[in-house]
């Protein structure tokens, strides 16, 4: 960690930058982030992948060959201000999201971005999208009472570099002329109005630099080197579906994914205060990990794999010690030795507490489901043969606020789709 003249941690700095927004937050940025050389993008379209999400092959990777999430994220939820979509509408969302592409590198050092479409938008104009399953958003546990985000559209803005995000927000909302000296052509506030802005980060050492918030004890800081508030890296290769699991693969929207965004406030205190470490390894990984000690620090050492092969039975865990392992419930929900769904989440002081935006990519909202519901692992929360309650993993830790669904394109169809895929 370093600091300026001014005694506030750079990095610090940088995510506060992003979670405030607006230009008086980018020309701050980018006195502190002056030093950054920010590569630009490509006048060829052809160049780029033709998924939006189409990301791990553009991204930083550590040294087990994990992919390295971007560090700053942007959500802006927009609500589309016509009644139905014109040709000059589809050509102003398409030459703002062209103006990005010419302006920054498809990459973490640059900017990687997409831009989904809501249930409600499809309804708006007249039925659901063809051969896609994007049902409406709703509770998936008998815990949660969440609100339902509705709005159009959603896009993702993601950078290692906070300047990054900030100044492409200021271009899609009309609030620039140039990006990274390059013209911007046109805003999606030509087309959209923002509804709400959300914001994160994600990477080692940024939760540790942003603990002044609810929900965040006091007494058991998070670690100075952990990546996510909860203390345990999360982004092992293989824990996650690849992209092309994820992709849709017929009908008008193939090579498109869906997308569920919720929110989540995390009850960090509990979480840090009720056990120690031991406990909090068993609870995120499973008890054969925290029996033998398989996990150091936040996990590097365990390189491309979580190694939950080497837990035992969830039900035998749950009977015979009153604790089963989040990651432990969730091997029953993969194919080829891999989960259904690609985590692309990032924690978050947005609402005044320390949270995760969960965000995953699938190609049906149903496989979302099946995930939620092996997390919920219902079954295992009953009695117990030691005479208590299981402790589920780290459901009791997590309260959902939000949830939405979404739709992300092919980037072909990505400017103002109709249901039938056609006519962008």
């Amino acid at each position: 960690m370093h600091s300026d003249e001014r005694g506030i941690p750079r990095r610090a700095f940088l995510k506060s930058a992003v979670a405030i927004g607006g230009a008086s937050a980018l020309a701050a940025c980018v006195e502190r982030e002056n030093e950054v050389s920010v590569p630009g993008g490509t006048d060829d379209p052809a160049s780029l992948p033709a998924r939006q999400h189409a990301w791990n092959d553009y991204a930083a990777r550590d040294d087990a060959g994990n992919v390295l999430p971007p560090r700053h994220h942007v959500l802006l939820l927009l609500n589309y201000d016509g009644s139905e979509p014109t040709e000059a509408d589809r050509q102003r969302v398409e030459d703002a999201l062209r103006s990005l592409e010419r302006a920054y590198e498809w990459s973490n050092e640059g900017l990687l971005f997409t831009l989904g479409y809501s249930p409600a938008y499809f309804e708006s104009l007249g039925g659901s999208p063809a051969g896609v399953d994007l049902p409406e958003p709703r509770a998936l546990s008998d815990l949660e009472d969440p609100e339902f985000d509705t709005p159009d559209a959603i896009l993702h803005l993601a950078s290692d570099h906070a300047q990054v995000v900030l100044e492409a927000e200021e271009g899609m909302r009309g609030n620039r002329e140039a990006l990274n000296d390059d013209p911007v052509d046109a805003a999606l506030t030509g087309a959209f109005s923002v509804a709400e802005r959300r914001t994160g980060f994600v990477g080692e050492g940024l939760p540790a630099e942003h603990q002044d918030t609810g929900g965040v004890p006091d007494s058991e800081p998070v670690a100075e080197d952990a990546p996510l508030y909860m203390g345990f890296k999360s982004d092992f290769e293989k824990s996650q579906a690849t992209e092309d699991r994820v992709t849709i693969q017929s009908g008008p929207f193939a090579g498109g994914t869906t997308q569920h965004v919720s929110h989540i406030d995390l009850n960090l205190q509990q979480w840090y205060e009720q056990d120690g470490r031991e406990e909090r390894v068993a609870k995120m990984f499973c008890p054969a990990h925290a029996d033998s000690g398989a996990v150091e620090g936040t996990g590097e050492n365990l390189g491309d794999s979580p190694q939950l092969e080497d837990c035992a039975d969830p039900l035998e865990d749950a009977q015979q010690r009153g604790v089963v392992g989040h990651g432990q419930k969730l091997q029953a929900v993969r194919k080829d030795g891999r989960p259904l769904i690609l985590r692309r989440d990032f924690d978050s002081t947005d609402f005044g507490r320390a949270g995760t935006h969960f965000l995953a990519l699938q190609r049906e909202i149903s496989e979302f489901v099946k995930t939620r519901d092996a997390m919920n692992a219902t079954d295992l929360t009953a009695q117990s043969a030691v005479g208590r309650r299981t402790n589920n993993g780290i459901r009791q830790y997590l309260s959902v606020t939000h949830r939405g669904n979404y739709l992300l394109p092919p980037r072909e169809t990505r400017a103002l789709p109709t249901p039938e895929g056609d006519d962008a």
